[in-house]
């Protein structure tokens, strides 16, 4: 038998189909901190491949798959192999890909081949490059991927089998197929689009077909036509398909809740508190606030995202009505992470509602706390391990008095206490999703009789409180004195250089927020990142993701000892050697002082004129001792010649 002539080709874009499932397990079983991260993670990775940022030109799009597959489609289309193989190699960097397994991938090369005599044409080279046939064929070596809602993927081969071997077929014979075939593709244009891919060679079968449409009939319809047509019907062999709908990065945290994508609209409530539970808790694990999850991790860290309106400080609070339209992504407050606080009725009888319910002020809650009463179709006993698990969350918090299940005249109540209605607002997100969760109301309980001054004060024990947890997992948290911020500090055994890469990530995150100041890393002798935020609520919470940073330790010695922290230590570039050396020479004097433990000079990352100065004492009348030296007070003096701005120090018992 005489060889067959192959048809001409020329390749375009490289493409690869990356299907993945999620691990529903450990994403429930994960701290809530973690899932924020790795939504983030997850959506810049898909943003950044969208916009072409890692490459000269190309196209990405994310789909939900349906069916048992696959959860989640990634298609890359990349000038170069090199471009997706550091695609597959980034995405494997991210905190979601850590709760993905691949189920399927396909690696292909966008094709036109030369069966028509016009294409012959083209691959002949007698036609002009800005001719109406070569911009088509331009087009489908460098598509632009569709918006339409359906996609379509599976691969194919040509059949070879003794007497229905395509190959075998004179080039004569497959041109008059490829030519019935491409008519009956042609009659739905408009309603169908479509990608082929060759990937002989690339991948286990000759050609990837990709298809979209805003109606699924449609693929449906095209796909049975040419089944009955001979170039399938006689020598096509298909392999599994692929069905999903387009989304916007922005909606993965949906995704992940279970919720129709891509979304219409968002509610704009207020973020969360810190106190109660993650920014968009309820939106990431998909309902499982419910099953014990509220509010961080088993440690207890809070995850709201930082500078929430639970704080009193969100940019939004009060807009929530007119950003309820905004599409995802477009405008919501938190970035196209919507968070966990659910509507209610305020009501003015809240007293009463939970006095039916037998519980009575001083001895189930202070006047001036907020009350949550939802009532429920659901049994008691059905719904009462979830509202326990609920609650063992909640006690994490200082400002969470009690959550438990009434029941009153047949009806079962969810009713949840908190010592300040925003805390109260997270925690209602969670609650709603208590099943069969009905009637809802809320309101306050009574007003405090609490003065100004004894208000202050047990703030300040909270706040002491707060500060001790946090330096238990070697967060170490203070306001600088004189400033208007809280400073948050976390030592760690890593490099500075891998710092940097950790905290860029957050630092993306907390910009969103406009409590936050900056987040830094410093690098020296030790390495550190200071945080700093406008109010202490979002500071503790901020602290829930810091402590997630690679070799994060306390400071050597420091369990029993004192710290302080110098900030701001901006230098003049001209004396920043200066700086150095008179560092280097209070050091020698330091050495010499009782109950001092060390001293390091650190240094930021992104501008070296920016000072961290970090000591351990034994005591902090030791440290006080130094502060009130006139080796201090000289060293004070001197530096007002060198430095840009006036140094501050925190002080951490």
């Amino acid at each position: 038998m005489d060889k067959r002539k192959p048809p001409a080709t020329e390749e375009g874009w490289y493409a690869l189909h990356d299907c993945r499932s999620i691990d529903w397990d450990a994403w429930r079983d994960a701290p809530q901190r973690v899932r924020d991260r790795a939504l983030s993670e997850g959506i810049d990775f898909l943003e950044a491949y969208e916009a072409v940022e890692d490459a000269d030109e190309g196209q990405t799009a994310v789909y939900t798959v349906m069916g048992h597959k696959a959860d989640v489609m990634i298609l890359h289309l990349r000038p170069t192999m090199g471009d997706l193989d550091a695609a597959e190699r980034h995405f494997e960097q991210t905190e979601f890909a850590a709760f993905t397994e691949r189920e399927y991938s396909y690696l292909s090369v966008t094709e036109a081949s030369g069966y028509t005599e016009k294409s012959r044409e083209y691959f002949e080279g007698e036609v002009d490059d800005d001719s109406g046939l070569a911009q088509y064929i331009q087009a489908r070596l460098h598509p632009d991927l569709p918006d339409d809602e359906f996609v379509c993927f599976y691969p194919m081969s040509k059949r070879r089998q003794p007497e229905q071997n395509w190959y075998d077929t004179s080039f004569e014979e497959r041109a008059a197929h490829i030519k019935r075939h491409g008519d009956i593709g042609r009659g739905y244009g408009g309603d169908v689009n479509q990608m082929i891919a060759g990937s002989i060679g690339f991948d286990d079968w000759e050609w990837g077909i990709t298809l979209w449409s805003d109606e699924m009939r449609n693929i449906k319809e095209l796909l049975t036509e040419m089944r009955f047509d001979p170039s399938s019907s006689k020598y096509a062999e298909f392999g599994p398909f692929y069905v999903g709908r387009k989304f916007d990065p922005a909606d993965l945290p949906a995704v992940l809740a279970g919720q129709r994508v891509p979304t219409d609209s968002r509610p704009a409530a207020a973020e969360p508190d810190a106190g109660a539970a993650t920014a968009s808790a309820a939106e990431h694990d998909g309902g499982q606030g419910a099953h014990g999850h509220a509010g961080g991790d088993a440690e207890g860290h809070g995850s709201a995202h930082p500078g929430s309106a639970g704080q009193g400080d969100h940019p939004h609070a009060e807009d929530a009505a007119e950003d309820a339209d905004h599409p995802s992504g477009s405008g919501g407050s938190s970035g196209g992470r919507p968070d966990v606080s659910a509507d209610f009725e305020e009501v003015d009888d809240a007293v009463q509602r939970v006095g039916r319910l037998g519980m009575t002020e001083g001895e189930d809650y202070d006047a001036g706390d907020y009350a949550l009463v939802f009532q429920t179709s659901a049994d008691a006993e059905d719904v009462v391990d979830d509202v326990s698990d609920l609650a063992e969350s909640f006690d994490h918090y200082d400002r969470h008095v009690t959550t438990t299940v009434r029941a009153d005249g047949g009806q079962t109540h969810l009713v949840s206490l908190w010592t300040a209605k925003d805390a109260a607002e997270t925690a209602a997100g969670f609650l709603s999703d208590i099943d069969g969760v009905e009637e809802q109301v809320g309101g306050p309980l009574g007003a405090s009789d609490d003065d100004g001054e004894e208000g202050d004060h047990r703030a300040a024990e909270s706040s002491q409180s707060i500060r001790d947890q946090l330096e238990a997992e070697g967060v170490y948290a203070g306001k600088p004195h004189g400033e208007d911020v809280y400073a948050l500090v976390v030592y760690s055994e890593a490099d500075a250089e891998t710092l940097d890469g950790e905290v860029a990530d957050l630092r993306s995150a907390f910009e969103r927020y406009d409590t936050h100041v900056r987040t830094t890393v410093y690098g020296g002798d030790v390495s550190a990142v200071a945080s700093l935020w406008e109010t202490e609520d979002a500071a503790e919470t901020a602290s829930g993701y810091l402590t997630d940073l690679p070799g994060v330790v306390g400071r050597a010695g420091e369990g029993d000892g004192f710290g302080t922290m110098g900030m701001f230590y901006t230098v003049k570039p001209e004396h920043r050697e200066d700086f150095v050396e008179k560092f280097a020479t209070v050091g020698d004097l330091l050495e010499e002082m009782d109950g001092h433990r060390e001293t390091s000079l650190l240094a930021n990352t992104d501008d070296e004129n920016d000072m961290f100065i970090a000591s351990q004492w034994d005591s902090k009348d030791d440290a006080m001792a130094f502060f009130r030296s006139d080796a201090f007070s000289d060293t004070v003096s001197w530096g007002r010649d060198v430095l840009a701005d006036r140094p501050r120090h925190v002080f951490l018992a």
